[in-house]
């Protein structure tokens, strides 16, 4: 059975995509939830809406996720924590601290589950982490561990 899909569905399609279901699951599942509707010419025309609205939201996330990180790149984040005599830190700098710094330093809210740290930061220095943001865009933050 053919059905427009109304929202994203998981292993199925994305809001917007006409899919071939089995009639089972389109009758118990995405048709009273509300996640499709079946597939008439009429359904088409409204499918070609939707992924055109979809495509130019998703468009203007990337264009803003490349302007954030361009920003992002042009700052050096710098973060005191607790270190030894060496340059050792006691204990390591997390996602949270780095997200803290961002917000305090830039103005800018970076999702903390978006924050990769390649390698355990536990001395001081300059680092690099990297930022996943809408759209597939990744951005670099540069940091800068000083000590307290």
């Amino acid at each position: 059975m053919k059905v427009l899909l109304r929202s994203d569905v998981n292993g199925v399609g994305r809001r917007g995509d006409i899919v071939s279901v089995s009639s089972g699951h389109a009758r118990n599942f995405l048709l009273p939830n509300d996640l499709a509707i079946i597939a008439t010419d009429g359904a088409v025309t409204q499918a070609t809406l939707m992924r055109r609205a979809r495509d130019l939201r998703e468009a203007a996330d990337r264009e803003s996720a490349v302007a954030i990180s361009n920003e992002l790149a042009k700052h050096t984040i710098v973060i005191k924590a607790k270190a030894g005599n060496e340059g050792r830190l006691f204990g390591s700098v997390s996602a949270n601290d780095i997200v803290a710094a961002v917000l305090n330093q830039t103005g800018m809210n970076v999702d903390r589950k978006a924050v990769t740290i390649a390698t355990a930061i536990r001395s001081l220095g300059d680092h690099q982490v990297s930022v996943e943001m809408i759209g597939g865009v990744t951005g670099v933050i540069k940091l800068s561990v000083v000590a307290k």
